[in-house]
């Protein structure tokens, strides 16, 4: 599996191709910020409009093939705030439902802890529906539970499902980002 972080033209380039793999993680059931059936332009314009955050410097994206597509990413958001710069919030992270089960989802997690911890950021945090795999991964994965928001998002179906807290230290290095 190679998995290569994507600047703003790859990702660009890549837009249709990620969104097929947006499509499939809604339509497998996971609450990623879509109802479905998720409509193909949309998946496509969400992947061009993060383009500019990638060029900006307020998003790193980084998408696993397996020789044919595009099968997982896996992103970090960095907040713009001067206080706010030693963390960033994982987002997106997603497998292809027929790669699933071959700790491809436990391997993208583990290249953006290990690429926060290279840029200095000692804090991660991210949110996901209780209950669900991801959660599964996010605890054996070391990340700490910090509380339980009721009908904080809408699952694929449009059912208002709870969300779960995470966070986790990976760096004691100082900020150089």
């Amino acid at each position: 599996m190679n998995v290569t972080r994507l600047d703003e033209a790859q990702l660009l380039r890549s837009a249709e191709e990620l969104a097929e793999l947006l499509a499939d993680t809604v339509d497998g059931g996971a609450s990623i910020g879509f109802l479905a059936p998720l409509d193909r332009d949309a998946a496509v314009a969400c992947w061009k409009e993060r383009a500019d955050e990638v060029a900006a410097g307020r998003l790193a994206v980084w998408a696993a093939h397996d020789g044919r597509r595009t099968v997982g990413t896996v992103s970090l958001a960095f907040p713009a705030k001067p206080n706010s710069r030693h963390r960033a919030e994982l987002v997106k992270l997603m497998v292809h439902r027929e790669a699933r089960g071959h700790g491809l989802g436990r391997g993208l997690l583990g290249t953006a802890e290990a690429a926060a911890a290279a840029l200095g950021i000692t804090l991660l945090h991210l949110d996901t529906e209780t209950d669900s795999p991801a959660e599964h991964l996010y605890r054996t994965a070391g990340w700490t539970r910090a509380g339980v928001i009721p009908d904080y998002a809408a699952d694929p179906a449009g059912v208002l499902r709870p969300t779960t807290l995470y966070y986790k230290h990976v760096s004691t290095g100082t900020p150089t980002r």
